[in-house]
């Protein structure tokens, strides 16, 4: 892209006239970088925008610019050679060329987008390239006009209506093809479309068209997310990308309430050449609705990852060498009236009969498919690994997981489950299942099952294996569409818990037992990690995050360490934060024998025969309080962070191994010379042990008056 500070494309007081009738009227709005949707009904100036812009039709008056340069009024030809590629509506594709005809007539010698590239992207293309554009259907007609488009490297791409008289499937292709396009390359896009579930998954903002006009521009999740403004400005409501149909969550029953009145902007189907309606018309015609927010109140999740909506069950593994097993387990499944495409992450390039062939996945390797085929296996798999995990981020709808293999297709698959929501079924066979798989597994609810004897054909050991794995899985993903969709009535708050905090804990989950979802992870690393992939994935509508030790194992060699992410999910969230020094005052290993060696003189407690204790220092303290401090100063909401001035941990009483009041006392005065403390963003300390009732009762209360000043914010109280 060229090196510019100015806007992508920056269009003022556009206005264009077809004979008497005024098409554009002052169109307005700018596109700085990445994709802008363009929405609005038949009739309302949108070709003609892209016309105007591509130099396909005269304006009246007005200006366009491109990276800070004036382009109104250049011929086509010269506007298309400045960085323009036009996608336009109907895809105009040469009935006697073939795809790589097509290809071959734009293609440029120089840039990231080169025919090979668009074949490893579009591998449907390249297993037709000997087709003529009369034999390819549709969706293949928009995928070689996308591509004649791409070719040509542009900083700016045009597309009017890309998904106009395309099958449900194919819409969602093209719409995965967008996403990618605007994820992995330098070009910007302006996306004119119908289809409001396209436009608002493709771009953050949405400008609407009303009469030539740029109504207004609004975000994409506002839009998606609330029907009734789409009634106010479109005069429609979001339809299901898929099915066309009505989403489950419009599908409620209307109770008595207050009716809203919805007033259209175009009571008539209006045609190009319309006039603005009178405001008396509009109130004439305006309908009854009732408000829809209301009526959802209370909804589990967003639209599109209800459980009935989470259909799509998956068989992952390398084919060309496991394919006789994953076809055994896609039989079961059969069996069990569940239909699962097969997905073929081989890296051999040879030939494959599954639903999505392995260049469909490289195809989603930042670098191409050819980053997957290099031929050398190390790097194969490892690309493979990222290719399939970014795959699966672009598909909706995935209701379950289930691969088998040995260590090589468990690595591959593993990183792919993980980044999917908990609670949908994830089950691997794997020949290392009996080992340590906490690199496969986790913060995830990934199920392992040991293969017994390596997974080399169906034999009598085999067989019963993988019987049992589908079959158990078979009943993870029925079960799941059985299970009622009814949300719990109570808000979920994760609270993180060790064995030397159980006592606080406890206490905590018995005072806000009656008004929220207590969920208890242990602080073992994962424990932590999990308990903040929740938080990402809006499963947890607060935290207490009591027990911090994970930081202790993470900057002493620990084996229940966090990583460098910990806190950072509470501080993306922006939600009120509960904290303490929950246990701060020890590093874990394992058995005493494997206590690294500088350690040895240190003091140590031997918790159990495998897990050995050592007690931080003041310096190491001092380390600690500075680490998590930093990460107090980065939380975007208000937060209580509690010093139990009695001690830390079971063992940190007075009597007790750990008791050290001068490293605690180092550990609170680093927390206190770090934080940027506020009337909201509170250090507490408490002359109480963590274990205390009061201590207990004092986060608690910290916690629901923190709620509930969020509770009244929310609703406008001040």
């Amino acid at each position: 892209m060229a090196e510019s500070t100015s806007a992508a494309l920056d269009i003022r007081q556009l206005n264009v006239l077809y004979g008497r009738s005024h098409a554009l009227q002052g169109v307005t709005f700018t596109l700085s970088s990445g994709v802008v949707s363009v929405l609005g009904r038949n009739g309302m100036g949108k070709t003609t925008l892209c016309n105007a812009i591509t130099g396909l039709v005269p304006a009246a008056s007005g200006s366009i610019s491109m990276f800070g340069s004036p382009i109104l009024g250049l011929p086509a030809a010269e506007i298309a050679r400045r960085g323009i590629a036009y996608v336009p509506q109907g895809r105009r594709i040469w009935r006697s060329l073939t795809v790589d005809e097509h290809l071959r007539v734009v293609a440029r010698h120089r840039g990231e987008w080169t025919i090979d590239r668009i074949y490893a992207a579009f591998p449907r293309l390249a297993e037709r390239r000997k087709s003529g554009g009369g034999q390819l259907s549709g969706g293949e007609q928009q995928m070689l006009a996308i591509s004649r488009a791409l070719l040509q490297n542009p900083q700016l791409l045009i597309m009017d209506e890309p998904t106009e008289g395309l099958a449900p499937r194919i819409v969602r292709q093209v719409q995965q093809m967008l996403i990618r396009i605007s994820s992995e390359s330098n070009v910007n896009i302006l996306l004119i479309e119908q289809n409001i579930g396209v436009a608002c998954s493709t771009s953050d903002q949405v400008a609407i068209m009303v009469n030539g006009r740029i109504d207004r521009i609004v975000d994409s999740a506002r839009l998606a997310g609330d029907r009734q403004l789409q009634y106010s400005l479109l005069g429609v409501g979001r339809q299901d990308i898929d099915t066309g149909e009505q989403t489950p969550n419009e599908q409620v029953t209307v109770r008595a309430s207050r009716l809203n009145l919805v007033y259209l902007s175009n009571p008539v189907v209006p045609t190009r050449w319309s006039q603005p309606a009178p405001v008396s018309v509009i109130e004439r015609s305006a309908q009854t609705q009732t408000p829809v927010n209301s009526l959802l109140k209370g909804t589990a999740a967003p639209p599109n990852m209800t459980r009935s909506r989470l259909t799509e069950i998956l068989i992952a593994g390398t084919l060309d060498t496991k394919g006789a097993e994953l076809r055994f387990i896609r039989d079961v499944l059969r069996t069990q009236e569940i239909r699962a495409r097969m997905v073929d992450l081989s890296t051999s390039g040879k030939p494959s009969g599954a639903e999505v062939p392995p260049h469909a996945v490289a195809g989603f390797h930042p670098r191409g498919a050819a980053a997957v085929f290099t031929g050398d296996r190390g790097s194969a798999v490892a690309a493979m690994t990222l290719a399939f995990e970014r795959w699966v981020a672009h598909q909706p709808g995935i209701g379950g997981v289930i691969s088998a293999g040995g260590s090589g297709a468990t690595a591959m698959v593993a990183p792919a489950m993980q980044s999917l929501p908990v609670g949908i079924p994830k089950f691997i066979v794997s020949t290392v299942a009996s080992g340590d798989v906490a690199k496969y597994v986790g913060p995830s609810d990934i199920s392992m099952m040991y293969s017994v004897a390596d997974i080399q054909g169906i034999n009598s050991i085999t067989r019963d294996v993988l019987f049992n794995a589908a079959s158990a899985f078979a009943g993870m993903v029925n079960a799941r569409k059985r299970q009622s969709d009814t949300p719990s009535s109570k808000p979920a708050v994760g609270i993180t818990m060790f064995g030397v905090t159980t006592p606080c804990v406890q206490k905590i989950i018995r005072a806000l037992g009656d008004e929220y979802d207590c969920l208890v992870f242990h602080a073992t690393g994962t424990g932590g990690r999990s308990m903040e992939k929740l938080l990402d994935a809006n499963r947890l509508a607060a935290v207490i995050d009591i027990t911090t030790t994970e930081v202790c194992d993470m900057l002493m060699g620990g084996i229940f360490a966090a990583d460098d992410d910990r806190f950072e999910a509470s501080i993306r969230a922006g939600l009120p934060f509960s904290g303490s020094c929950g246990a701060l005052d020890m590093v874990n290993f394992g058995a005493r024998a494997t206590v690294p060696e500088k350690y040895r003189n240190r003091t140590l407690y031997e918790h159990n025969p495998q897990i050995t204790l050592m007690r931080t220092t003041s310096e190491e303290n001092r380390q600690i309080g500075r680490w998590i401090g930093a990460k107090l100063n980065r939380m975007q909401g208000p937060f209580r962070f509690f010093l139990p001035e009695g001690g830390i941990s079971e063992l940190d009483r007075a009597g007790a191994p750990f008791w050290d009041p001068a490293a605690r006392n180092a550990l609170f005065e680093a927390l206190e010379s770090t934080v940027a403390q506020s009337a909201d963003r509170q250090l507490v300390r408490t002359p109480h042990h963590i274990n205390d009732d009061e201590f207990a009762a004092l986060v608690a209360s910290g916690f629901l008056e923190m709620q509930s000043v969020r509770g009244r914010s929310a609703a406008g109280v001040h």
